[in-house]
């Protein structure tokens, strides 16, 4: 047993040593697709996609992909700061795939509630929308960043960029409550509070808790919408009297 444990150690100790040095040199790699952030990124494609295929039939396993793909977003923004990774790829990745999984959450949701599909429709095409102008005007202007306010610029959006525990709490607040929506398609969740045939469950409890930040969530993105119109009119503005002189 000895002689065994003696020529398992020294294969356990390589083992180890290359697990080490891949992690360093997936660390100090230049391919920006092997950064640490899109990684994480890969992996909550994969988890949406999950979701995505469960959503019709099985709530928990959706739930539980969705969610955690959520609270990844959040990580792979620190692991960028942390790791000095953060890119111009890596920043319009995590948008895309916040705006897709919240919007293909939307289609399930407009077949759940048809009386509401109109509400999920506008809402899904206003965020699409705000966000990528909002995006496509800091391009232009030459943000690094959709996130990098211009500190002279709109107090509402000023205050949701720089401020992380703002932007963590409208964004998490913002899912869970099109999370609880697709829950109660399938029951109110644990009992909280029972009056005569009136159930007051978890998942409903948490919708009314979380209704105000998908509202405020609401209407930033209007705000996103409108701040970057005027940035693009301006822009344009500038050009044409820039072209005008040339003339």
């Amino acid at each position: 047993m000895a002689t065994t444990t003696s020529a398992s150690t020294p294969k356990k100790v390589s083992s180890e040593t290359q697990t080490i040095d891949s992690l360093d040199a997936l660390l100090k790699t230049n391919n920006i697709f092997l950064f640490i952030p899109n990684i994480i990124g890969y992996i909550r494609v994969f988890l949406s996609i999950a979701s995505f295929y469960f959503m019709p039939t099985h709530p928990k396993i959706t739930i539980f992909c969705y969610l955690t793909s959520e609270f990844l977003d959040a990580l792979d923004g620190h692991a960028a700061r942390a790791l000095g990774q953060s890119t111009k790829f890596g920043a319009m990745f995590d948008m895309l795939i916040d705006r897709c999984s919240t919007m293909c959450l939307c289609f399930v949701l407009a077949m759940f509630y048809p009386k509401w599909a109109l509400f999920f429709q506008l809402w899904a095409a206003i965020d699409v929308a705000s966000h990528w102008l909002h995006l496509h005007a800091a391009t232009v202007k030459g943000s690094e960043s959709h996130k990098k306010i211009d500190l002279s610029g709109n107090p509402i959006l000023r205050l949701y960029y720089t401020s992380r525990k703002v932007l963590f709490t409208m964004c998490a607040g913002n899912e869970l409550w099109f999370s609880m929506v697709y829950m109660l398609h399938f029951g109110e969740g644990p009992a909280l509070l029972t009056i005569g045939k009136y159930t007051l469950g978890l998942w409903r409890v948490i919708l009314y808790a979380v209704t105000p930040i998908m509202v405020g969530k609401q209407i930033i993105s209007l705000i996103h919408l409108y701040t970057a119109s005027l940035d693009m009119a301006a822009l344009d503005e500038a050009e044409r009297a820039k072209n005008a002189k040339a003339k």
